[in-house]
């Protein structure tokens, strides 16, 4: 298949070109942020002082050094070809938004024209509020929010056909004060669990950390298919993912594809989407093909949360950009293709002092670590306390087709330590003490050119939802489109609760050494059913966890109503993460997107079928009966024609049924006016209809010949790319 035309012929160049050119990322990396290096050499010092002990400790820049700050960040946009600003924020649809307002001023008396950018300008935006989602929070008619600039997070320029434009990440809340985006509830998630985690590390000794910081790495997982094939499917196009499709004669079983030799077409994506992103000052790391046809992976380093959270929504959208360059379109839907592994995005989670410590580093003895042992026993105890919440964080209308299904850790919270600790945390529920840790060993690889290794302690286990990693947690049920901003919330606020708890009964200890035993005894003792180290994917674990009394939340829907329960509310607002009113606009908004989301899938379904499919196959049952009668006027036996004619006529009928059903289930939806009610209806009822209308429609791509199917099947859209 020939590449189609560039989206930006300007950056591209020869292949033989670009084959011979050597890469200097160092002299690239972070070329179009605004880094502390740019901030120091053009900034005074005292304004550039202001501005970090800000970003350290917290406070309000002045509005003269804004100014200052605003002038300088505008000089050095300039000077890298942009015209335009936007406070580029995270509002509840889960993507991100941008209103761009040109540098330029009124013309002076000389009809020359200033390019001018204020501090208010930089500090503060004013878009549109009431076209967001917003759970009631908004009306129509109620307008005016507000975009406050996040300085933690650096600004940085974007480019692709409206130009250069300069991005101040932001966040975003109403003209009231609530909060209407992702960003602001995880800033204050972030300050939640730096005070509590410092009163833990103050009660070890640690009086030189001044916070904590919570440090992510998001894997992200992506489909590639060639463009020309997705632009023929309307279901890739509306809805991201194939609402009909038969299994190719090969998937995944051979295991060929995970770790495989990368295509040259793919390959030269990789390396592209890997420049731009080091450009905006993303550490893309790791690529490899993932399990499914068609299927890859990126890892970035360890970054603050927050700017792990804007960094992982730039990486999604540099690679669908990057892929219209290379003739292809990047899907980051859950689940695009049915029989073949989805896409999720691994949250590594880790917690850090700004001096240097990692606190869920258990070192050579963890049985002797103290502090690690008692910040363990906090998050063992965090998890099994708002399991139900930890699983909301990761729920999207995707992910229910992805989670529980064979490549996926199950709808059910669980926590894996590995054998190491495990044993430790046994010893210590059983004895109240741990007096020796299991070992790694070595492993004898039996050749002798090749070295014996050291093995880690333990195994890993990919079956789990929420697994210990050496010294960090891999939250891996989050979903491949969505925002990481909700699962670190929600994993900063529930370990927060647990730190507060333990250091308010440990800072009145008389006795701290003997307290802080029995509290980690405590809570081992108490929260240890949420320890699983075995297979998440079988059926036996899912009737042991039941048996254990942990929560099986199976879809969106069902995980919407965690957010607002007492104990949910009490949590997000003694940190004062969200308030009630906001929890309950988000617990609205879940309904509406689920009831959206499948209603256009629905519809999509209803299109594709009565224009494409069923015309499709009465032209092929056309066929089939001329050549029956053809045949037969022959003297031939036209028996087989005649059975497919009957078969195919069969499928053909319960693909039309199924479809004026679906049309009838979507209009009774569409009557509801209650959000749940609607939600719940489209879950059950909708989604069953749909599932009705697809089974024939894939019986028939089986056996319809396969010129006159309308569109490219799975074959051709996992493996020709």
């Amino acid at each position: 298949m020939p590449m189609v035309e560039p989206v930006f012929p300007f950056e591209r160049k020869g292949e033989e070109e670009k084959m011979s050119e050597v890469l200097n990322v160092e002299e690239i990396f972070a070329s179009k942020v605004f880094t502390f290096g740019k901030m120091k050499e053009r900034l005074p010092k005292s304004v550039y002082r202001e501005v970090r002990k800000i970003m350290d400790q917290g406070g309000e820049l002045s509005l003269a050094a804004a100014d200052v700050v605003a002038k300088a960040m505008k000089d050095w946009a300039v000077e890298n070809g942009a015209t335009h600003y936007t406070h580029w924020f995270q509002p509840l649809t889960g993507i991100t938004a941008e209103k761009h307002d040109a540098f330029v001023t009124h013309p002076d008396e000389d009809g020359k024209m200033i390019m001018e950018f204020s501090g208010k300008e930089l500090i503060k935006g004013e878009p549109d509020a009431s076209s967001f989602p917003s759970g009631g929070l908004r009306a129509t008619f109620e307008a005016r929010g507000y975009t406050a600039w996040d300085i933690t997070s650096p600004a940085f320029l974007k480019q692709d056909a409206t130009g250069v434009i300069l991005c101040i990440p932001t966040a975003f809340c109403s003209y009231t004060g609530e909060a209407l985006d992702k960003k602001t509830p995880l800033l204050r998630s972030m300050e939640a669990i730096s005070e509590q985690a410092l009163r833990i590390v103050r009660l070890f000794g640690n009086t030189a950390a001044t916070k904590v910081v919570a440090s992510v790495g998001p894997e992200q997982e992506y489909f590639l298919v060639d463009r020309e094939k997705y632009l023929q499917r309307d279901d890739l196009i509306f809805a991201g993912r194939t609402l009909f499709g038969a299994p190719a004669p090969k998937g995944q079983e051979l295991e060929d594809h995970y770790f495989g030799t990368i295509r040259e077409r793919v390959g030269s994506y990789m390396k592209d989407l890997n420049v731009e992103l080091w450009k905006l000052g993303v550490t893309a790391r790791t690529q490899h093909n993932e399990v499914a046809p068609a299927q890859h992976e990126l890892a970035p380093v360890y970054e603050t949360a927050n700017i792990a959270v804007d960094h992982n929504q730039l990486v999604m959208e540099t690679m669908k950009k990057v892929a219209g360059r290379h003739g292809m379109t990047c899907l980051l839907h859950e689940k695009p293709f049915a029989g073949v592994n989805g896409s999720g995005k691994h949250n590594n989670w880790s917690l850090g002092t700004d001096n240097g410590v990692n606190l869920l580093d258990p070192g050579e003895t963890p049985n002797e670590n103290i502090q690690f042992l008692l910040v363990l026993a906090c998050i063992i105890k965090a998890v099994d306390t708002h399991a139900d919440l930890l699983r909301q964080s990761a729920a999207d209308v995707g992910n229910d087709h992805r989670l529980g299904a064979n490549e996926a850790p199950p709808a059910i919270i669980s926590i894996f330590l590995g054998e190491q600790l495990e044993d430790v945390v046994k010893q210590l529920v059983e004895t109240g003490e741990a007096s020796h840790c299991l070992e790694g060993g070595k492993l004898e690889t039996g050749v002798s050119t090749l070295p014996d290794l050291e093995k880690d302690a333990t195994d890993r286990n990919r079956t789990s939802p929420f697994a210990f990693t050496g010294n960090k947690f891999e939250f891996r049920m989050v979903g491949s489109a969505d925002s990481i901003a909700s699962p670190n919330t929600t994993l900063n606020a529930i370990v927060a609760e647990a730190f507060c708890e333990a250091a308010d009964v440990l800072e009145k200890a008389e006795d701290f050494e003997l307290a802080v035993h029995d509290l980690i005894k405590e809570y081992l003792g108490k929260h240890q059913r949420i320890i699983f180290n075995g297979d998440g994917y079988s059926p036996d674990w899912v009737r042991e966890a039941a048996r254990r009394g942990l929560p099986n939340i199976k879809s969106m829907v069902e995980a919407a109503s965690t957010l607002t329960t007492e104990k949910a509310v009490k949590l997000f607002e003694k940190f004062g993460i969200f308030t009630r009113i906001e929890l309950e606009s988000r617990e609205e908004i879940i309904y509406e997107k689920y009831a959206k989301t499948i209603n256009i899938e629905a519809n999509t379904m209803i299109d594709m079928a009565g224009k494409k499919y069923i015309p499709a196959v009465m032209k092929y049952t056309k066929s089939l009966a001329d050549t029956v009668i053809a045949v037969r006027e022959a003297g031939g036996d036209a028996s087989v024609q005649a059975e497919l004619l009957r078969e195919v006529s069969g499928y053909l009928a319960a693909a039309r049924a199924a479809m004026v059903k679906l049309s009838e289930v979507i209009a009774r939806a569409g009557a509801m006016s209650e959000a749940r009610e609607q939600a719940f209806f489209y879950k059950d009822t909708v989604m069953d209809a749909m599932a009705r209308l697809r089974a024939p429609i894939d019986e028939l791509e089986k056996i319809v010949d396969k010129e006159i199917w309308p569109v490219p099947g799975y074959g051709e859209l996992t493996f020709e790319v």
